[in-house]
Parts: C-alpha cells; structure tokens; sequence
C-alpha cells in the first residue's frame, strides 16, 4: 500500500492536530493541516494531497465557496474532498447537491477518532492493508 496524503482543514488547531495524529499513527497517512478553506485552497495546489477532508463548520457559504474553487482548477479538480461534520444532517444531503459540488462523502463526527482512517478509507475505496 502507497502511503496517502491528506490536507486536513480544519479550524481549529487543537482538534486538527488530534485528527492528523489520529490518522498519522493509525495508518501511516501524512497529513498537512489548514486552518481556514482559503489556506486549504493555496495547500491543495501546492501538495497535492490524494484526498482533503473538510469540516464543514468552518461555515456552509466557505465551504460552498472552496468547493467550487478546488473543482474549478485543474491542478486540483480531481481531488476527492470528505466533509467532516458534528451536523448529522450533512450526512443525509440530497445526493443531486453531492454530484453537483462532486464531494465523495460525509462523515459525521464525534466518532471513534481511531475508526477515522477507517471510515475515510471506506468512502473512498482505499484499501488499509
């Protein structure tokens, strides 16, 4: 297995770093952390990661905003991006919104964080062996 890198954005510092060592010791992904979508924006371009993970209450408009800007580059078009969010009703989102802004997934949290990798891996087909 070909270890992946991820850009995490998240906003705040002490939960992302928890993520990214969650996801770093499980399974061996290197993960970058932005703060804000318009920092996750200028590190989506320059490490291209295999997948970013967003939280989603950085605020719905940035992450609407950040969407559409990664999938309007093509140095970043085709990264698959996963929101991460506390609002169990992300998870339920009408599937023509998902296609329309091509996200690959919803996660609600709090989970199991050691589980994260796994739920990650699952949505987007990676295999963890």
């Amino acid at each position: 297995m070909t270890t992946k890198r991820l850009l995490l954005i998240h906003k705040n510092p002490t939960i992302g770093e928890v993520i990214q060592a969650c996801l770093t010791d499980v399974v061996g992904w290197k993960v970058e952390v932005a703060g804000s979508t318009l920092e996750g924006l200028r590190q989506a371009s320059s490490y291209q990661p295999d997948a970013i993970i967003l939280e989603v209450s950085i605020g719905e408009i940035d992450g609407v905003r950040f969407l559409k800007q990664l999938k309007s580059q093509p140095e970043t078009q085709g990264i698959p991006v996963v929101l991460l969010t506390l609002k169990a009703k992300w998870s339920n989102l009408q599937q023509s919104w998902f296609h329309k802004s091509q996200l690959a997934a919803a996660i609600v949290n709090p989970l199991e964080p050691t589980m994260l990798a796994v739920e990650i891996a699952k949505v987007l087909g990676w295999d963890l062996d």
